[in-house]
């Protein structure tokens, strides 16, 4: 179980405070798909580096199976299960494919394994394991091995940054497949699209850095669908 209590979070302009993130108290248990949605500017992808360890909270406590990990380093978050896939990919010069998923797995992966992880998001294992994570990939095939190295870390929490960023043809409906794939974990998704929002067990709602709503899509869908902000609506999303 992961919760977070009086999650703040703050920067100064002109010497003042001002809240990306204010009074966060939300719990994210286990086996259940969470999705966090809101306008632009919300504090959505703050509230997602903050569980990550990528941003130390202004204030406020992490716990996790009831340890406090408010000060653990993304390391050793990741070394507790945590997994993030960002909403746009890292590259890698210099290493290959089939070097990301035995450093993801922490052991050598033989070509059936790599085929299994590689196949679930649409790619051939034959070609792409030596392939160089760099600029020579597309954003689609990067934002593909990354979920593949998520599935194939198998953490207890996995955290994807608006996923769909990126996804090409290979389309919406193979990417929530890997949700049902880890659905005996926590599952948070930063995701405006209505098609991601419907798989979700909770949806969180937030707005100008507070918690607006918490409910499942059926009981948000008159909100999530008259927010001015067009990409919340879904308007956006692929056919």
């Amino acid at each position: 179980m992961l919760k977070l209590e009086n999650i703040s979070y703050f920067v100064f302009e002109n010497g003042k405070k001002k809240f990306i993130l204010n009074k966060m108290n939300l719990l994210f248990d286990e086996k259940k798909l969470y999705c966090i949605t809101g306008p632009n500017g919300s504090g959505k992808s703050t509230l997602v580096k903050i569980i990550m360890g990528i941003f130390a909270p202004s204030t406020g406590k992490i716990i996790f199976n009831g340890q406090d990990i408010t000060s653990l380093s993304v390391d050793q978050r990741a070394r507790l299960g945590f997994s993030y896939a960002f909403q746009t990919p890292v590259t890698f010069k210099g290493l290959k494919v089939l070097d990301l998923m035995n450093i993801a797995c922490g052991q050598k992966n033989d070509l059936s394994s790599l085929c299994s992880y590689l196949s679930s998001v649409g790619l051939c294992a034959r070609d792409y394991i030596n392939r160089s994570v760099d600029k020579n990939l597309s954003g689609g095939e990067l934002k593909r091995i990354e979920l593949a190295m998520l599935l194939a870390r198998n953490g207890s929490v996995n955290i994807f940054d608006e996923p769909e960023a990126g996804i090409d043809l290979w389309s919406f409906d193979n990417l929530t497949k890997i949700f049902e794939q880890l659905r005996s974990k926590t599952q948070i998704v930063v995701s405006h699209q209505n098609k991601i929002l419907q798989k979700a067990d909770c949806v969180i709602v937030l707005k100008n850095g507070n918690l607006e709503k918490i409910g499942t899509f059926e009981a948000l869908q008159t909100i999530i669908q008259n927010d001015k902000c067009a990409k919340l609506r879904g308007d956006n999303e692929r056919n």
